[in-house]
Formats: structure tokens, C-alpha cells, sequence
């Protein structure tokens, strides 16, 4: 069992994850400055503050991902069916863009959407069960996290 204040700095750890809505990047910032600073204190804040600073890590790289797969869907919904003609070789190029948009872009980029608007929720749910476990003291491991500190 760990004691209060190290259970406090570990929940603190984990609900840094909300400090980006107020500080540009801060949901890496504070786990890490709180990990960092307090690592040495115990074993159960440097466990803690691996868990909340990998997640984190794990939410970027699938934002990534996810970024690259609507790329294309975002251009398709601005240029259309885009093609560009070099007119009898000459030097000016025509570019004929037709039909942007369309219902396959539609449902990709809705699909997408559906996929973001699940991970914020439970990003957001696995946050804070993540603190209230450390707030009873208790481990806790994010599903779909990747450890890259190990």
C-alpha cells in the first residue's frame, strides 16, 4: 500500500492527461515533469507514471495513423475527381476538378469520424479509471497502450 501522498501524485499523474485542453501539449508535460520529479519516491508513482505517459504516447501514435488514413478522404472531398491536362503540350496546364465530394468520400470520412469519436470517449474513460485506481492505491494498466518506457 502506498502512502496518501504518493497515491495523490500518482492520480495527478494520470489526470495530467487533461491539462492539453488548457496547455498546449501538456498532457505529455505534466505526467512527465510529476514522473520525472517523483520517480524515486516509490515504486507505485514510477509504475503509475510510465502507464500514464506511455498511453499518452500510444494516443499520438494512433491519432497519427488515423490522421493518414483520412488524408486521402479530405482530398477527395476538396478536389474531387481531379485531373490535370497539359493542353497540345504547350506550356500552360488546365486543371478540370469534377465532382468533389461524393457519397464514397462521405461514408470514409464518416467512418473515420465514428472511429475519433470512440477513442476520445474512451481515452477519456481510461483516464480516469487510471485515477481513481491510484487514488485507492491500486495498479491499473491502459488497454490499447503501448509500452514504450518500460
Amino acid at each position: 500500500m502506498s502512502s496518501n501522498n504518493h497515491k495523490n501524485i500518482a492520480t495527478f499523474m494520470h489526470l495530467g492527461a487533461f491539462s492539453k485542453y488548457f496547455i498546449p501539449f501538456g498532457n505529455y508535460i505534466v505526467p512527465i515533469l510529476l514522473w520525472t520529479t517523483n520517480k524515486d519516491k516509490s515504486e507505485f508513482i514510477d509504475e503509475n507514471g510510465k502507464e500514464a505517459i506511455n498511453f499518452q504516447l500510444s494516443i499520438l501514435l494512433y491519432t497519427v495513423i488515423l490522421g493518414m488514413f483520412s488524408f486521402p478522404f479530405f482530398i477527395f472531398n476538396v478536389f474531387g475527381d481531379a485531373s490535370i491536362t497539359d493542353l497540345f503540350h504547350h506550356d500552360s496546364i488546365s486543371i478540370n476538378f469534377s465532382n468533389p465530394g461524393g457519397f464514397r468520400t462521405l461514408i470514409g470520412a464518416s467512418f473515420i469520424g465514428v472511429i475519433a469519436l470512440v477513442g476520445f470517449f474512451l481515452e477519456i474513460i481510461f483516464v480516469i479509471t487510471a485515477a481513481l485506481k491510484a487514488d485507492k492505491g491500486e495498479s491499473y494498466r491502459y488497454p490499447l497502450s503501448i509500452r514504450f518506457i518500460k
